[in-house]
């Protein structure tokens, strides 16, 4: 194209979730001279004045609440629950067609699952070339399992093309007949420490989870952890980094129940949202990564590594993308997801060897930024933009 290629990015949220953050560091890395993008959210939310920050326009486009918050296992449940949600987005889909024409974008790209179901119709209307950017494993352990059918159907049908954040991902979609990519979250260069070995090891240990508190994320398995490696390292301290969503605070009084029942006390501590995980991270002796499903990828994990940070992380999905070397070993130490004993032991043998847990994470370092910088993300989406916007129309 003599110009660059104009995309309108959806997504359902204004909030800071982890596909959000990917998605301002990919609009940060695209080369202006290649990609004009313009990004539509279905809500307001910190992540406007964010985007705004980094020069790129953003439109809300307001989705009902019944509807932009409805759970996807209350949907899944119900095929009348399911069939009213669709209805009611009817006029929703619309005006987002109208705002589409008025944007006369090259193609339009979804970010979310909900961003996913709501552009198609949209795209379709309005003729435009559309890309799936999908960052959850669409399987019945991750979702249920009508939406996870229903999911792959479209994704096979909907689409002209899907991106994915990992070979996990991707693994849950195939067949995918009209072409998949690979882009997995790229880390900006700040998230980068310049040399691992600088690190300052906090005294006394701390052992952190950061993240969404969700049950998909593993709180409850990583308090249960914390009580026994407590006895072992009377010292140590506890953190768990992050705050429920949605509809998930339920979750979160279970977690805090069980600390209080525990009797960690004080040792252990809720942070909440933090807007940078960074200064979370550097604070760590080691991260836990305890979720009890696998992971579409493991955003965190990478994150930690990138800081020089050790690294106990449970088995499967884009984790074993992240973690294993080109020998067969493992940056980090790995676990099956819901043993709590093998978690714990794990996170003994890294604060009981400190020099060997050193060396581990350097090497990991090393890997991390060669491999997922988000100059390779943004160069993978672009070509990916650029193929599309090239294509005739039909």
């Amino acid at each position: 194209m003599s110009r660059p290629a104009r995309v309108v990015v959806l997504d359902h949220t204004g909030q800071l979730g982890g596909a959000e953050l990917a998605l301002m560091r990919l609009c940060a890395a695209v080369d202006p001279a290649r990609v004009r993008v313009i990004v539509v959210l279905f809500a307001d939310g910190p992540l406007v004045a964010r985007l705004e920050r980094l020069g790129v326009q953003v439109r809300v486009l307001p989705l009902a609440p019944g509807v932009g918050g409805a759970d996807r296992h209350a949907v899944g449940r119900s095929a009348w629950r399911a069939g009213a949600s669709a209805a009611r987005t009817a006029p929703f889909v619309l005006r987002l067609a109208w705002l589409l024409r008025s944007l006369r974008p090259d193609v339009v790209h979804a970010t979310s699952l909900k961003a996913d179901l709501l552009a198609w119709p949209a795209a379709r209307l309005t003729r435009l070339p559309l890309v799936w950017h999908v960052h959850d494993r669409i399987s019945d352990d991750y979702l249920p399992a009508r939406v996870a059918r229903m999911f792959r159907w479209a994704a096979r049908h909907g689409p002209d093309h899907v991106l994915v954040n990992s070979r996990a991902t991707a693994s849950t979609l195939l067949p995918l007949p009209r072409g998949w990519t690979l882009a997995h979250p790229g880390l900006a260069p700040e998230q980068v420490v310049a040399d691992p070995d600088e690190r300052l090891e906090p005294s006394p240990a701390v052992v952190g989870l950061v993240g969404r508190i969700s049950p998909t994320k593993g709180q409850l398995e990583f308090v249960q952890a914390c009580a026994e490696i407590a006895e072992g390292h009377p010292k140590a301290r506890f953190r768990v980094v992050g705050a429920a969503l949605f509809a998930e605070r339920g979750y979160e009084a279970r977690v805090r129940e069980l600390a209080d029942r525990l009797a960690l006390g004080d040792r252990l501590e809720f942070t909440g949202w933090v807007e940078d995980p960074a200064p979370e991270l550097d604070g760590l002796s080691v991260l836990v990564h305890a979720s009890p499903v696998p992971e579409p990828f493991g955003q965190v994990i990478v994150e930690a590594m990138a800081r020089g940070v050790p690294v106990v992380a449970t088995r499967g999905g884009g984790v074993e993308e992240i973690a294993y070397t080109p020998d067969g070993s493992s940056w980090c130490e790995l676990v099956e997801p819901h043993d709590v004993a093998g978690m714990a032991r794990a996170v003994d043998e890294v604060l009981r060897d400190p020099a060997v847990a050193r060396l581990r994470a350097r090497a990991a370092w090393d890997d991390v930024r060669s491999r997922f910088g988000v100059d390779r993300t943004a160069d993978e989406v672009t070509r990916v933009w650029e193929l599309l916007a090239s294509r005739p129309r039909g």
